[in-house]
């Protein structure tokens, strides 16, 4: 697999996990319909539901997003999620080497609480996202109810 550690990655994924820096997600992609070659697609500042919205149906893409949510009125955490998206019309090979491929990506982008594999936008509900990074955390502060 070649470019996932290109700079240009490297420096998306540092500022998605600076807390300085506004922007709160990216996305590499596949460089062309053959091959294993990554490059940055994009990167953004509004959230899971932005990043959701630029994921494209006819390609494996993976993404890195930042995600902040209260655990009560005390406090705010600060978790990392890791995407791998296989869109629907996605080629049938591609979606066959993803599993293969995604391990460099993962040495990469190596700091996430959870993984999401989505198939459909409908995976990337930023609440039902907080739910599990809730019970990956261990700690509970609201009660149970997610």
């Amino acid at each position: 697999m070649s470019g996932v550690d290109a700079p240009e990655i490297l420096a998306a994924y540092d500022a998605v996990r600076s807390d300085k820096n506004e922007t709160n997600w990216l996305i590499i992609s596949y460089a062309s319909n053959v091959g294993d070659a990554l490059t940055l697609t994009e990167t953004g500042s509004g959230g899971m539901e932005e990043l959701a919205e630029r994921l494209d149906d006819a390609q494996a893409q993976y993404a890195y997003v930042r995600v902040e949510y209260a655990n009560d009125t005390e406090s705010k955490r600060v978790k990392f999620v890791l995407v791998i998206w296989i869109g629907e019309n996605t080629k049938v090979m591609r979606k066959a080497r993803v599993s293969i491929e995604s391990g460099g990506v993962k040495r990469v982008l190596a700091h996430h609480s959870i993984q999401v594999d989505a198939r459909d936008k409908g995976d990337l509900d930023e609440k039902e996202i907080v739910v599990r990074l809730r019970k990956a955390g261990g700690a509970d502060y609201n009660g149970g109810r997610g």
